[in-house]
């Protein structure tokens, strides 16, 4: 059992809220920056991941037991950005100001997060696949997910996972061979 688990118990159990910040401050990063795969912003994935802890918070929601602590936290965190997809997807606009002002910030973010050149040119071409193609990479190799844990985040069978994560990996070695990279050096 991780320490998440554990950690949630203490508080959903026994109202010990030092559980719910040690989650926070475990959590928070990796989840923001997988929700921006997902929604394509990273001020968006912050909120999203604020309304999963405040989910965490109040409603203090069961974990069945299926998987681990992170795999679980990480599945209500998707689930809460495809509701805001549906919700928001036909009403938000980004101006191509607003575009240049978020690409930067997010490499920031990136490179305070990665801190190495190479890291970073990884995530540039992962950025240019499909987003399913960058979602089962980050949670395989950025979050070190097993497949059976990202096919439960993903809602898709082991089998479908592992078919992706190939498909995956091939698209993001064609994106580095365009730019150059030497990919065999990491």
């Amino acid at each position: 059992m991780d320490n998440g688990a554990s950690s949630y118990r203490r508080f959903r159990d026994n109202g010990d809220e030092s559980g719910l910040v040690e989650i926070i401050r475990d959590y928070k990063d990796g989840l923001i920056l997988y929700l921006t795969s997902i929604v394509g912003n990273i001020h968006t994935a912050e909120e999203l991941a604020e309304d999963t802890f405040v989910l965490l918070g109040t409603k203090k929601p069961r974990d069945k037991g299926g998987g681990s602590f992170k795999t679980w936290l990480y599945t209500i965190g998707r689930n809460i950005a495809i509701d805001y997809l549906r919700k928001y997807r036909k009403r938000t606009f980004v101006t191509l100001e607003d575009s240049a002002e978020l690409v930067s910030e997010e490499e920031e973010v990136e490179s305070l997060y990665l801190r190495k050149e190479q890291q970073i040119t990884v995530h540039r071409a992962m950025r240019r696949l499909s987003p399913e193609h960058q979602q089962v990479l980050w949670l395989v190799y950025f979050e070190e997910l097993s497949n059976k844990e990202a096919a439960r985040v993903m809602r898709r069978s082991v089998r479908s996972v592992e078919s992706l994560l190939y498909r995956a990996r091939k698209s993001l070695k064609a994106q580095l061979e365009m730019e150059g990279f030497d990919y065999e050096k990491l």
